[in-house]
Parts: structure tokens; sequence; C-alpha cells
């Protein structure tokens, strides 16, 4: 008996530690393949023209084929797929046209309502924004974006993930970001608890016009003050500050962070702007009714392959063709949404922190409890830092008692309520951090699943939380 005990210890003593959340992600995306999103660009292009006022009807051109053969894909996968659509008419929709979506969904095993989605616009376009009949080839944009979205759907397809993934290939947005709209309010009418939406929107080249070649960043851009109900947050982030810190600038922060670490030849160029100088996506629309967003896009744009009919003047070619892209660029952009996908599905969602300290030497940050077993972090930065500079790890399941300590404060007598034995409703975690002066940091908390998964960070300031800001009613008059 002794020897078996021996042996059983010395197994266990010899055992691999569990891999870490970066080496289970870095082996998810692996099979991302350049070559298969090549095949999938070339399929999109076959469609002659996939323009938003092309034929939804004709089985081989136009928009509709490349929808249904989309959907196809999707099935194929063994996805759910749903087809939203509405009606729009404006400068681009001089009629009154028909814009829908093809959305496939892997729903999550234990949260399916908390859902990351990742969109890419399946439209095209040439020099003539109204001209639905001319070959529109689209290969970068934005067949690189549907191609990274399907790429991603075939290798997380074969995985399962707590919360839900949705893919989404999106119509309408060289009229007027319409397929934007569509899938927003889609979101807005299942009633999910949006933790982000991945914009991948012209990612497949790595040279600019102007010869300038960057293979190695990608740009996210992310909005600063969120937009939603900004009047009313606008008074809230002047005394409270929150100006750097919208959902979208901490998923900006995730991804770059998350591209550190994966090591796959790519670097995040976070860019402090919605969008493009003067220019927009379809993330926007999703940003317009406050579910938080970025947007995806090459580090140096190509201006004559894009928007442009297809040609060539004294020598320059001009248009969107397959020959223009860099597949290997693309599968490392790929390979990032696809490791974002998968690491923000397996996280809790971000809690919904807030801070106190007025007045005070210390500062205490606190967030509602949450079901499941999850642990956080508390974050802090200097207000003129654009990163996270300090964190502290806070878990356990023990109820606190001592207004100064850390703890789970329940406002009713309740037992492991961070295990989800019991509902969590009336708890909330709270940190204090002494001789930390709330006036001179920016304070965050992140969720950690037992298993390691952090999600981006929520920063405590207003309008900081990933749900929809809700304005504070106005006051009764006495």
């Amino acid at each position: 008996m002794r020897s078996l005990v021996a042996w059983s210890a010395l197994t266990l003593i010899g055992a691999a530690p569990p891999p870490s959340p970066d080496a289970k992600l870095r082996a998810i995306v692996a099979p991302v393949s350049a070559e298969r999103m090549k095949a999938t660009v070339e399929k999109l292009v076959s469609f002659g023209t996939r323009h938003t006022l092309s034929s939804q009807t004709d089985p081989k051109r136009g928009i509709g084929a490349a929808l249904d053969w989309t959907q196809g894909q999707f099935r194929d996968l063994g996805l759910a797929t749903e087809r939203p659509c509405d009606t729009f008419s404006g400068d681009r929709l001089p009629q009154p046209t028909r814009v829908c979506d093809m959305v496939a969904i892997q729903r999550g095993t234990e949260r399916p309502n908390d859902v990351v989605i990742i969109t890419g616009h399946i439209d095209s376009r040439v020099t003539d924004p109204l001209n639905g009949t001319s070959d529109a080839p689209g290969a970068n944009d934005d067949g690189s974006g549907v191609a990274a979205l399907m790429e991603a759907a075939r290798v997380l397809s074969k995985h399962k993930f707590p919360g839900t993934i949705v893919y989404a290939a999106l119509s309408g947005e060289e009229q007027g970001l319409y397929g934007g709209k569509v899938i927003a309010a889609y979101a807005k009418a299942q009633r999910w608890n949006v933790i982000a939406d991945l914009n991948n929107d012209i990612i497949g080249n790595s040279c600019g016009s102007d010869g300038v070649c960057d293979s190695t960043h990608v740009r996210v851009f992310s909005e600063g003050p969120r937009w939603q109900e900004h009047e009313d947050l606008a008074k809230q982030i002047r005394s409270f500050g929150g100006e750097n810190d919208s959902p979208g600038r901490n998923i900006s922060r995730f991804l770059d962070g998350l591209a550190g670490r994966l090591n796959i030849g790519l670097d995040v160029r976070q860019i402090w702007r919605n969008d493009r100088f003067g220019r927009g996506g379809d993330h926007t629309e999703f940003l317009n009714l406050g579910f938080p967003a970025v947007r995806f896009t090459v580090a140096v744009e190509n201006y004559d392959w894009q928007h442009q009919d297809v040609r060539v003047e004294k020598g320059k070619p001009y248009g969107d063709t397959v020959d223009h892209m860099d597949f290997g660029y693309l599968a490392k952009v790929a390979k990032l949404n696809t490791a974002a996908l998968a690491a923000i599905a397996s996280a809790p969602p971000p809690p919904e922190p807030k801070v106190e300290g007025s007045v005070s030497t210390d500062t205490t940050v606190s967030w509602p409890a949450v079901f499941g077993d999850a642990s956080f972090k508390v974050w802090w930065r200097r207000t003129d830092s654009n990163q996270w500079q300090v964190a502290r790890s806070v878990s356990g399941s023990t109820l606190g008692n001592d207004p100064g300590a850390d703890g789970l404060f329940c406002r009713e007598a309740r037992t492991k309520v961070s295990t989800g034995e019991h509902d969590p409703g009336g708890c909330d975690w709270r940190v204090v951090l002494p001789h930390i002066r709330v006036d001179d940091w920016v304070f965050g908390v992140s969720s950690v699943s037992k298993d390691g998964f952090e999600g981006p960070v929520a920063s405590a300031v207003p309008g900081g939380a990933f749900k929809p800001f809700v304005a504070a009613p106005p006051k009764s008059s006495p």
C-alpha cells in the first residue's frame, strides 16, 4: 500500500501544470488558414457584384447569392443562422430597399445571453455608389472582414465556450451603415448583453497607396467618451473623469495586451478616434445603441484599391481585386480576432464598478457580485497614463464585516455567494486601497474565470460600464 501511495505522490509531483489561458488561445487560433481565407475572398468576388442594390434573387450574381452562400457555410459548421432584415431609403438608397444581414450564432454553454460579436460587411461598390450592376469585386473592402469572421467561425465552432459568439456578415454598409443598424437593433431586440462588437473592415492589405508597407500592425479605432446619452454624461465626466475610459477604449487596451502576449507577429496600434478621419463603419451603429464596439482596419490603406472602378490608367491599377491582398497579414489579424472572441466568451462579463474616496487618503472600489466562480482584478493608473499600471487580485467567498477591510458585503445574511450557490443580489465586492488618493488615479475592475480567462477592464467612471448607459430620472419638484 505504501508503494502505491508513494507512486501516486510521485505522479502528482511530476505532472505537468495545466496550460495557461494564453497557451490555450494560441492553440485555438493555430488552425487559422490564410489559404482558406483566400478561397473565401475569391468565392465572394465570383458573385460579380455584392452591391446592396444588386439582385437579391439571382442564384449566381449579386448580394442575395452571396448571403445565401454564406448561410450555407455557417450551416455546414453546425451553427444556427438568422437573416434579420429591414427596409431603408436614403441618399444612396433612392428607392426603399430591403437590407439583410447573415448571422450565425454559437450559443454559450453557461451564459448564453452574454454575447461577443464579430462583424464585417459583405456588400461592395465601385466609384459610383449607386452603381449596382458593374462588377464590384470588394476583395479587401470588405471580403477580408467577411473571410476573417467566417474563418473564426470555422475554428471556434469546434470548441465550446461559456458565453455566446455571434458571426455577422452585414449588408448596406457602403450605402449608409444600414447593415450595422439591422444587427444592432437585432441584438437589442434579443436583449443580448453585448460585451463587444469587433468590426473588421479593410483588414487584408499591407501596402498603402504611397508605397509604405506595414504588415506588423493593425489599427484598432475606439470612441472616447461614449456617444450614447452623451449629453447626460457630459456633466458627470467633467467632474469625475472618463474622457479616455469608454468600454471601447478598454476593449482596445485589452486587444493590445492580447496581441502582445500571443506572439503572432502583430501589434495593435490604438487609435483614439471612433474611426478614420471623417469616415465611418458599422461598429458606430452598435455604439449608438450603447453597445461596446471597436473597428479593426489595416495599418496603411491603399485608396487606389477601394471604392474604385476596376481599370488601369497610365499603367496604374485601380480597383479592389484579390491580387492586391496580403493573406499572410490577413491571417494574423484573423488570429487576433479569433483569440479575442474565445477569451471574451470564456471570461465572465465585465463588472460595473464604482469608486469612492472624496476628501480621503484611501480609495474604495466596489461592484455588484455576480454568479459563478469569478475572481476579479482591481486596476488603477495615473490620470495622464493611457494604459493600466497597477493590479490587485480579489477572490474568495467570505462575507466581510469590517467596513475598512476587503470582502463581499451583503445587505442580507448569505453564504458562498461568489460561488453561485445562492443569488448574489444585494451583495457587493468592496476593496479598500490605503493611501491611494482618488483624485490622482483612474480605477477599473476586470473579471477572471476560474480557469484564468480575463475580460476587458470596466472603468469606474461615468459611462464606463459595458451595459448601455441609463441616465438618472429627473428629480421631481418638491
